[in-house]
């Protein structure tokens, strides 16, 4: 190594390898530092039951937001494949449990299937032309991801030219996203589907004037225009993989098993200190990069951290390893219902309670939760004999379980919670969970639970929340922030490149371009 660098980036997630990728292709010195002992971040695929030769992503684990002008630029081979089931929602209804069956790619599959659950083609009809909102709302504000912000002004007049826009704009952008959705949508369990988009990760409810939920469910329905979010082949880790190999084929330096010990962030100059094989280490940056919080940046600056409320994390991830898929009491197919989004205790007034209660700081009594199954639409992951054997990994997300639930006592609160995760999964079930779940060689069950403690602690993300901060419109908030990228800190040639950056959040690489972009600007003007 050597002692100065164009540019130092603190963490090897996905964003600072995606920073690293274009600054290094630029012919900028690049040193990318990390402090675990492996590459990715919260994009790693990680082997979590050592007895099985199965690779989970254990934080995250689709791809919506990951623009293809990246993939492009970096020349990644990527390879992100379409789920056939889009959701898949059991109820009960007069005494028999059913299920409505959303599909990607037949369309009157799923209209049957919601004709048979409200007895009428119209909610179909109006779920249609709510996500006609977004749609629209995707199509202007799109291509503004990688580029300077612009005024919430500005942006507004994009969506002046017709009615349809108007009305995605006052939908998404000025009101709460609860008065469009019960607007639209009559049936509860429909109004639930469309508002888990708004609350997985934060903790928020349809008529939080805060418009929170409304910018979590735009990340969750703008990407590459589409919002639809699709399966990487390989798992997360080929996301990592293929961005640290773009990061060092262009000559990027990347060392793990770093320990920060401090940062200089002066006007002259930017400094980092840190531990590596026993020795310690001091380098100057021109540019210095950060791939973690402010709160960490905070820290190692000396400064105090002021968080919004809404920056609060609210997710519970269960990873599990299954020796066979669970029967359905509704006779479903389950490679068919597991294969897309399973929803469970989601239904609206559902929610609104479940966040009532945890709000008291109570776990709810019904906890909403959704499942996925990644081996059925890429059984890579997976061993040969895994595979032969029928084996599937089942990832499950929960709602309304905020970091504050967990701060004082994680263990016995995870306990409690993932018992009545599996609780909410098994009454669909013609079999529990438990039964399906493959054992270890010391008997014990394949499943892994993660509290947003959990999080904070493994990857830095206050209060476990997984946008790090509260996710952010498409356009400045401020005047000041008009024709920024964005990325910029209050200190002199520090950027942020990870989630915590505006138009941060999710699998993206955006913020890591964007910074990248922001240096280059510099030095292209100088």
């Amino acid at each position: 190594m050597k002692s100065q660098y164009d540019v130092i980036i603190l963490g090897a997630g996905h964003n600072g390898l995606v920073a690293a990728a274009y600054l290094a292709g630029a012919g900028l010195s690049v040193l990318l530092l990390e402090k675990n002992d492996y590459i990715g971040g919260a994009t790693t695929s990680q082997r979590v039951f050592p007895d099985f030769e199965a690779r989970l992503s254990r934080y995250s684990y689709l791809v919506s937001l990951f623009p293809q002008k990246i993939i492009h630029d970096l020349g990644l081979k990527l390879e992100l494949r379409t789920r056939a089931t889009g959701s898949f929602t059991p109820y009960v209804k007069d005494g028999q449990h059913g299920a409505l069956l959303l599909s990607n790619v037949d369309e009157q599959q799923s209209r049957r299937a919601m004709r048979e659950f409200t007895g009428s083609d119209k909610e179909y009809e109006q779920m249609k032309r709510f996500y006609e909102l977004s749609r629209v709302f995707a199509e202007h504000s799109w291509d503004s991801m990688l580029a300077p912000l612009i005024s919430k002004d500005e942006f507004q007049r994009r969506f002046e030219q017709d009615e349809v826009s108007r009305e995605a704009w006052r939908s998404l952008a000025e009101e709460p996203i609860g008065l469009a959705i019960e607007r639209y949508l009559q049936n509860d369990l429909v109004r639930g589907l469309v508002l888990t988009d708004a609350k997985i990760g934060i903790f928020t409810h349809p008529h939080d004037t805060s418009l929170v939920q409304n910018r979590c469910f735009l990340y969750h329905l703008i990407g590459n225009k589409t919002g639809e979010w699709k399966v990487p082949v390989g798992g997360m880790g080929a996301v990592a993989g293929e961005l640290e190999q773009a990061a060092r084929r262009n000559g990027a330096e990347i060392k793990t098993n770093v320990r920060l010990s401090a940062l200089g962030v002066n006007r002259e100059s930017r400094t980092v200190e840190f531990h590596l094989d026993g020795k310690q280490h001091t380098m100057d940056a021109r540019f210095l990069f950060v791939n973690f919080g402010r709160n960490v940046l905070a820290k190692y600056v000396g400064q105090s951290y002021r968080p919004d409320a809404v920056d609060e994390g609210s997710v519970f991830k269960i990873n599990m390893l299954l020796q066979r898929l669970p029967r359905l009491k509704s006779a479903h197919d389950p490679a068919e219902a597991f294969c897309g989004t399973f929803h469970s205790n989601e239904g609206y007034e559902q929610m609104n309670l479940s966040y009532a209660q945890a709000a008291r700081g109570q776990l709810p009594e019904h906890t909403p939760c959704e499942a996925y199954c990644h081996t059925l639409t890429d059984d890579s992951i997976l061993s040969p004999e895994l595979r032969a054997q029928g084996f599937h990994t089942l990832t499950l997300f929960g709602l309304d379980t905020p970091w504050s639930l967990f701060a004082e006592n994680n263990t016995e609160m995870r306990s409690a919670a993932e018992k009545k995760f599996l609780e909410s999964m098994n009454q669909w079930l013609e079999e529990p969970l438990d039964d399906c779940l493959a054992l270890a060689r010391d008997g014990s069950l394949c499943i892994e639970s993660k509290t947003p403690v959990d999080i904070e602690e493994a990857l830095g993300l206050y209060h476990g929340n997984i946008f790090q901060d509260a996710p952010t419109f498409p356009f400045a908030d401020t005047a000041e922030q008009v024709g920024t990228w964005g990325v910029e800190t209050q200190y002199d040639n520090v950027f942020l490149c990870g989630s915590s950056a505006h138009r941060g959040g999710a699998v993206s690489g955006i913020p890591g371009h964007n910074a990248a972009m922001k240096v280059l600007e510099i030095v292209n003007a100088g």
